[in-house]
């Protein structure tokens, strides 16, 4: 059986057109649904982003508050450290004297007495141009004199200054009779020195205050 349209076709055409729009207006309102959606998807994820940029803006700036707060710290070693080169520098070659006076107590003879005592500290000389010296460097030198019974006594003086460290080439540059005293002398000595005389602060192995 067979159907019949008894419609016109103007009628018919209306229908169809009816019917695109119907379709063309309802996928654009599906892809204008899409574009909203992924509008607010995108403007939740901006506001998402911008709350993490505010959020490590202000933990930046609590750290940053905190590295200024500690900064005095800083600033006070540095003037520490400053402080500690000047004192090295200034206790560079530090001598005892109070220590060389003990080691001549001990080493003088018994027989034997000093009455002057005399050193000098001049320093290491300027280390050569275009060549080593493995000799020690000699930084000054001490001078004594007294008197002593017999010629004995005077060798044992003489022996004895070479047996403390950092003392070297020790001699006599005067030997003289006391006339008023049998086999007495009156005589004065002479001793180079060298780096091992100084302070263990003196030569750097420790620290001022240490």
């Amino acid at each position: 059986m067979s159907q019949v349209n008894l419609l016109p076709p103007d009628i018919l055409q209306g229908q169809r057109y009816r019917r695109l729009t119907l379709t063309v207006l309802t996928a654009g309102a599906i892809v204008l649904a899409l574009i909203v959606a992924f509008f607010l998807v995108q403007v939740g994820r901006l506001g998402s982003v911008n709350g993490d940029i505010a959020a490590k803006e202000q933990s930046n700036a609590q750290l940053q508050s905190q590295i200024d707060s500690l900064q005095k710290y800083d600033d006070l070693q540095v003037q520490a450290q400053q402080a500690q080169s000047q004192l090295d520098a200034a206790y560079a070659g530090e001598v005892s004297f109070s220590g060389m006076l003990m080691d001549l107590s001990r080493v003088i003879p018994s027989d034997a007495y000093l009455d002057t005592f005399a050193a000098t500290i001049t320093g290491p000389p300027a280390a050569a141009t275009g060549g080593t010296t493995t000799t020690t460097p000699l930084i000054g030198t001490m001078t004594t004199g007294g008197q002593a019974i017999g010629f004995d006594s005077l060798s044992i003086w003489l022996t004895r200054l070479e047996l403390v460290k950092g003392w070297v080439n020790p001699w006599m540059p005067t030997i003289t009779a006391n006339p008023t005293i049998p086999n007495a002398f009156t005589f004065t000595t002479s001793v180079d020195l060298t780096q091992d005389v100084e302070t263990p602060r003196g030569r750097g192995e420790v620290t001022a205050d240490g």
